[in-house]
């Protein structure tokens, strides 16, 4: 039995617990027997050394701009190195040749070229781990050392491509390098250059429609928020050319002037804060980190629909670079209209009042809480609140996989230990569970919902988001098709 047919074979629930321990638990070191001829390197290889350096930038891979900042220009790397062995496609940013169809009879030409331009890709992210990504190279026998950019040749080819691609993309507005506005020392990669600046201050709450920056930490260590990245939404994106073409309707129930709408939201939320289910909190601390949603289940797709190695590769790209083109759209609408997070807004109407909601870790729900103290389930994001980014993220994932793969069934089973929480371990679930998501819609679905239910998000915010993340991945597919036609 082939490795696709076994995993097709398996339960989803155990399939998703094999996926995770060969990306995450299993040691790379184990990686020295790799099958180039059969495997698939992309997975078995490059995101298990992957994974740590981008938890380093992200610890919990909730800040999504420098997630999908990562994955995108990997899976690029790897869609540019194979594109040589395709019959028709030519890179994003490199058109290098046609090989021989033979040289493609089995994957070892694909995994040496999508290693060696992974190389490329990393070192220019992740500089300081150069060890990392010679040891990548080094546990499946090929040579750090090989510059060659021989184009008959599966490393000249992925050294080509993956050059090329730190060529095209270290300078392309997100600003990695740190060297925008003329910086030459003591650079800060994708440290703000747009000169955004908060209406509010974490102490004091000036305009109540716009965002304010939260106090995060504890145990007398605290820090301010500053919005993450606002030059997104300067970022050269691949499937179209200016983001003004998405826009989002103003988010009229976040002016305080429309004081009842205003009001009535924040109680939404704050009901839904109080009937939290452990399913709802399971599923909030899933979609929050974006590799165990949707890094893990495109990949769980790829091995349940059969992908050849090549498939992967197109799937896997169009997926990240979906999410990463709804970003700067929906940074462009985020830095627009700044809007209030319900945290600023649920504080400013009931300040000492008391209300019903969530009380914290092992609290539960409770009755006696003042409104200047009510916090959301997950920890406030880091940018201003309107349209939701996850929510946006998650709908272009969704569209991008139902357009690849031609179906809307899934199939995702991610099982819940008890206790297992990030939020409250120990205390959730109470017991073990399993988010099931039968398809596309429903995990798209609850997506968005999760981010009203943990209190990060309005409702209006969820809608505004998934629209422009379902148009998006239209474009992005599009630009796929194109480039797998040789356009």
């Amino acid at each position: 039995m082939s490795k696709p047919e076994l995993f097709h074979s398996l339960h989803p629930r155990i399939l998703t617990l094999s996926l995770i321990l060969c990306m995450v638990i299993i040691p790379a070191k184990a990686n020295e027997h790799h099958d180039l001829a059969n495997g698939n390197a992309a997975i078995e290889v490059v995101i298990p050394f992957a994974i740590p350096a981008i938890f380093e930038v992200s610890p919990t891979a909730s800040d999504a701009t420098l997630v999908l900042r990562a994955t995108t220009v990997i899976t690029n790397s790897w869609f540019d190195a194979v594109a040589p062995y395709h019959p028709t496609a030519v890179g994003v940013y490199s058109n290098l040749g046609r090989r021989p169809a033979n040289e493609s009879e089995d994957n070892t030409n694909l995994n040496i070229a999508l290693l060696y331009a992974s190389y490329h890709a990393l070192n220019s992210l992740f500089p300081h781990r150069n060890s990392d990504w010679r040891a990548m190279l080094e546990s499946v026998g090929l040579d750090p050392e090989n510059t060659s950019t021989d184009l008959t040749e599966p490393a000249g080819i992925g050294n080509s491509a993956g050059l090329a691609l730190v060529a095209a993309r270290e300078n392309d507005g997100m600003n990695q390098l740190g060297n925008e506005g003329d910086r030459t020392y003591h650079r800060a990669p994708y440290a703000d250059y747009t000169g955004y600046a908060p209406v509010n201050t974490a102490y004091e709450l000036s305009d109540p429609s716009r965002w304010q920056p939260a106090m995060t930490g504890s145990n007398g260590l605290f820090k301010i928020q500053q919005f993450v990245t606002p030059q997104m939404r300067l970022t050269e994106p691949y499937s179209y050319h200016n983001p003004k073409r998405f826009r989002a309707r103003p988010p009229v129930k976040s002016n305080v002037r429309n004081y009842g709408a205003y009001r009535q939201q924040a109680d939404e939320v704050i009901q839904a804060s109080a009937s939290m289910t452990d399913e709802q909190k399971a599923k909030a601390e899933l979609f929050d980190n974006k590799i165990n949603s949707l890094g893990f289940s495109a990949v769980f797709a790829a091995f349940s629909q059969q992908l050849s190695l090549a498939e992967f590769i197109q799937y896997d790209f169009l997926t990240n670079m979906a999410a990463f083109d709804t970003a700067i759209a929906i940074w462009q609408e985020k830095e627009r209209f700044d809007a209030v997070r319900p945290f600023s807004a649920i504080r400013y109407i009931y300040g000492e009042e008391l209300v019903t909601a969530w009380g914290g870790p092992g609290q539960g729900t409770v009755y006696d809480l003042k409104g200047s103290e009510w916090t959301s389930y997950l920890p406030v994001a880091d940018h201003p609140e309107y349209p939701s980014a996850s929510a946006s993220f998650c709908a272009a994932h969704a569209e991008a996989s139902r357009l690849f793969l031609g179906s809307d069934q899934l199939g995702y089973v991610v099982p819940v230990p008890q206790g297992s929480s990030r939020i409250e371990p120990g205390f959730t679930p109470a017991e073990d569970l399993e988010l099931v998501f039968p398809t596309w819609s429903d995990f798209e679905q609850n997506c968005s919902m999760s981010r009203f239910w943990s209190g990060v998000h309005f409702l209006s915010s969820l809608p505004a988001g998934e629209k422009i993340g379902n148009r998006v991945a239209g474009y992005a597919y599009k630009f796929l098709d194109a480039k797998l036609k040789g356009e």
